[in-house]
């Protein structure tokens, strides 16, 4: 028998979409975005947490480099009030024709 797709209701995009396969952390956090949100909208945390990383030049084998990205994270799926940190990132100049 096939693999039966997960599907969760995303706390992110507001949808039932497909599940992660595993939960992202080994931690209470982890299990909580496993239930609650779609591998899409993991992907698109995955590709803006480069972003953090980059700017603030975050040492993820740190103690306190982990407990940024993990605020950050929580932040970014609404399991925590306040606000993104800013980034260096600026959008490409849009191309005219």
């Amino acid at each position: 028998m096939a693999d039966e797709v997960r599907m969760v209701q995303c706390k992110k995009l507001g949808e039932k979409l497909p599940g992660m396969k595993r939960a992202p952390y080994r931690n209470e956090f982890g299990q909580q975005l496993f239930n609650e949100i779609s591998q899409q909208a993991w992907e698109m945390w995955l590709k803006d947490s480069v972003k953090f990383i980059n700017t603030y030049r975050v040492d993820l084998a740190t103690p306190a480099g982990q407990k940024f990205m993990m605020d950050q994270c929580a932040i970014y799926f609404g399991y925590k009030d306040g606000n993104l940190a800013e980034t260096a990132w600026t959008p490409p100049p849009e191309k005219k024709e």
